[in-house]
């Protein structure tokens, strides 16, 4: 880590942090659920843009999680205050796909657990536009199962409201974190088993929905696609690449 991001970091938990609190006066539930130390997961549903700066600056530790690599590549002084915020709360900067870019994604938050750190992934894979809580896909189990992390489920309630899909600027709302117990995946199964990779991430997603109350679609959160995108999907419903993350 550079000098300019350790600083940055520091930063965000001595200004930002207090400032959100100030501000939004987020109810927070379970922190002593989250590992003081060594690798975690941290798997949430996902409402809002806000989620992840949500769940990093109110986390009893520091949370790394994947934005889109636009946060980091901007010029002038609104580029350097974008990437002194983003990184300063933990963001990895990753271009968006899937395939290779989705692998890759997966790679860095198994580089960070590798180095005992916490990573933040969102199973749906995308947010949810209707309220509804998504099918996960399999990424967080192919992380939990590689790296032997526990996953920790989180429940965001009100983020949706403080930051609605097309606003651009936050609005005052109320808002709960509720860190979840931690779930050890080891029963279930090799990571490079597919049957492994998909009963554990379906104990994950019930977690997370038995937290947030929301209701289950049984479906994925898929965004239009073309229709070879929608074959390919079908035959590889739990490739542990596809949209695993949000890097939004």
């Amino acid at each position: 880590m550079s000098g300019s991001t350790k600083f940055a970091t520091v930063l965000s938990r001595a200004v930002v942090t207090p400032l959100a609190r100030m501000l939004w006066r987020p109810k927070i539930i379970g922190r002593r659920n989250v590992p003081k130390r060594g690798p975690v997961i941290l798997a949430s549903n996902h409402r809002s843009f806000i989620d992840s700066p949500a769940i990093t600056l109110m986390a009893p530790r520091k949370v790394a999680f994947l934005a889109k690599q636009e946060y980091f590549t901007g010029t002038g002084f609104r580029g350097a205050v974008s990437r002194a915020f983003f990184g300063g709360i933990g963001a990895i900067g990753v271009e968006r796909g899937a395939g290779a870019a989705a692998q890759q994604a997966l790679d860095l938050g198994l580089a960070r657990l590798n180095e005992g750190e916490a990573f933040a992934i969102y199973p749906e894979g995308t947010r949810s536009l209707d309220g509804r809580i998504y099918k996960g896909r399999t990424g967080v189990a192919w992380l939990a199962l590689t790296s032997g992390a526990p996953v920790v489920p989180v429940a965001l309630t009100g983020t949706q409201d403080v930051q609605p899909v097309g606003s651009k600027l936050p609005k005052l709302a109320k808002v709960t974190i509720e860190f979840g117990k931690p779930i050890d995946l080891s029963s279930f199964g090799e990571a490079s088993s597919g049957r492994a990779r998909r009963h554990a991430t379906d104990a994950v997603m019930a977690a997370i929905q038995e937290l947030s109350g929301q209701e289950p679609a049984n479906t994925y959160n898929n965004p239009p696609a073309t229709i070879v995108e929608r074959v390919k999907r079908a035959l590889q419903p739990d490739d542990p690449t596809a949209a695993a993350v949000d890097p939004d």
